[in-house]
């Protein structure tokens, strides 16, 4: 079977650290020397690297020693999340796994978990003066007849290479590097939403690491309201160690890239509506990245209709164009903010065009890289949910939304604060115009969110306060609230 893929684009340190002996039996000084300044490191952390040191010595990583940049920068995608954990414990097992969250709860140290390192909110995926779960090891994958069983340790290309030669694919990330955890557990955008529903909506089964070190399955008859919970609640409820997906027979797609002259824009963001609105019972799996650079959608007739300056169509495996689709690490910090809306083209490029001239006041923050990006959601990748005995935390209804998006890249630190509240303000605004239009939607999706955003805002009431109660019922001493503080959180 080939599915059509369609993608459209508009051209326009050093630490210091206290040790005695091996590293195995290393001991913490109570502060840490930084490229940034001097850390204290609190007693938790360091009660917690020193016992993870003792049992198990070869998975604990410290300052200064082999790897340890490799686990705190080289997989992480944003400079601004470039932070420095008083250690890093990279376990083998999820047994392991299990032993580090009991003696990070016993010693009550701060910590993160990081999956593929790909989401900007700093302290998501890393810390600074606390304990770092690396999840790099968990990178096993077992292909099965229609389900893939993967490590969290995976990015999507690493999966989709595995299950190439079963001509088979899954739900998963767009761009290459992103890893598995962080896209399935916060909902998953992928080109087959029209079809299949999101990342979070083909995962089977769980295995999690809950607060008090316990191991348990989660599926849709056991653990069901874990299972409900992780389909886009994020890191709230414990550490997946094990994810195993639905998989489709698809041995091939159909690809087009697409370039556009900007005098084109109108037809391009109306095309993008009319794309989002179409609800169809049994629908071809199509969807398309959208940014003012580069995009993906679900038809094609809209699209080839406008003169492109490149046109380029292909057949190919989803490991081939996922591969060509490389997400840049380390070039740059990066904010995202985003907000949703009703399709609407002719407000969409009122936004834009107000965005664009937004941009030139900004024009002097070194390294200056601004970028549109347009993601939607159909009625289609809506009623997967609705349909398949389980649901998920979004809770959305079946109509089509638009997320525009403002992802703005820049190089110093000394700037963050100014983008931050540029970029805050100017979504803000244009949102406060569209509730005024009555064509706002509260939705907001976490992948695309800056920090300053609460995505549960928009979830149904009732789904949040269902979420709360299973929070307290797995992880009820709350060590994902309160001592791993990264991510989006449900709040105390």
């Amino acid at each position: 079977m080939h599915l059509p893929l369609l993608f459209a684009g508009l051209s326009f340190s050093g630490l210091t650290y206290a040790k005695s002996g091996a590293s195995a039996s290393a001991t913490l000084s109570s502060s840490m020397s930084t490229s940034s300044g001097t850390l204290e490191i609190p007693q938790g952390a360091s009660c917690a690297c020193t016992k993870l040191s003792h049992s198990m010595p070869k998975s604990v990583i410290f300052p200064g020693s082999k790897n340890y940049t490799t686990q705190t920068v080289d997989y992480i995608w944003d400079i601004r999340a470039n932070l420095s954990p008083a250690c890093v414990f990279v376990p083998n097992t999820a047994a392991e796994v299990s032993q580090a969250v009991k003696i990070i709860n016993e010693c009550q140290a701060n910590f993160a978990v990081r999956g593929g390192g790909h989401m900007n909110y700093p302290g998501a995926n890393n810390i600074d003066a606390g304990v770092l779960i690396a999840l790099s090891n968990l990178n096993a994958v077992n292909v099965k007849t229609d389900t893939v069983e993967v490590g969290p340790g995976l990015n999507w290309y690493q999966v989709y290479s595995a299950l190439e030669p079963y001509g088979r694919a899954c739900v998963g990330g767009r761009m290459k590097t992103i890893g598995v955890p962080g896209l399935t557990l916060i909902g998953g955008f992928h080109y087959f939403n029209n079809k299949y529903g999101y990342a979070m909506d083909n995962v089977v089964s769980y295995d999690v690491v809950l607060g008090n070190g316990t191991q348990v399955t989660a599926t849709k008859t056991s653990h069901s309201d874990l299972f409900w919970a992780l389909k886009g609640g994020a890191n709230n409820f414990g550490i997946v160690t094990r994810f195993e997906l639905k998989t489709f027979a698809v041995p091939e797609v159909s690809t087009t890239i697409q370039v556009y002259n900007e005098t084109h824009l109108p037809q391009f963001l109306s095309a993008i509506c009319e794309s989002a609105k179409l609800d169809e019972e049994d629908p071809i799996a199509a969807g398309m990245i959208a940014t003012i650079a580069y995009n993906v959608t679900t038809k094609f007739a809209n699209f080839t209709k406008i003169p492109a300056e490149a046109r380029i169509n292909n057949v190919t495996t989803i490991k081939t164009w996922a591969n060509a689709l490389d997400s840049p690490k380390q070039m740059f910090r990066v904010q995202f903010s985003h907000k949703s809306m009703k399709p609407d083209a002719k407000v969409l490029y009122s936004i834009y065009k107000a965005w664009k001239a937004a941009v030139d006041t900004i024009s002097d923050v070194q390294g200056l890289y601004p970028t549109f990006v347009i993601n939607y959601v159909s009625p289609s990748s809506a009623r997967v949910a609705k349909t398949n005995g389980v649901g998920n935390v979004w809770g959305l209804e079946e109509e089509p939304l638009i997320i525009w998006q403002f992802s703005t890249g820049w190089d110093l630190a000394q700037d963050d604060i100014r983008v931050e509240a540029w970029s805050r303000q100017l979504a803000e605004h244009f949102h406060s115009i569209n509730k005024q239009l009555g064509i706002a939607s509260e939705f907001v999706y976490m992948g695309d969110a800056g920090e300053w955003q609460d995505p549960y805002a928009g979830f149904p009431v009732e789904n949040v306060a269902r979420m709360r109660k299973i929070r307290s019922t797995y992880d009820p001493a709350g060590v994902f609230s309160t001592l791993s503080w990264g991510g989006f959180k449900l709040g105390l």
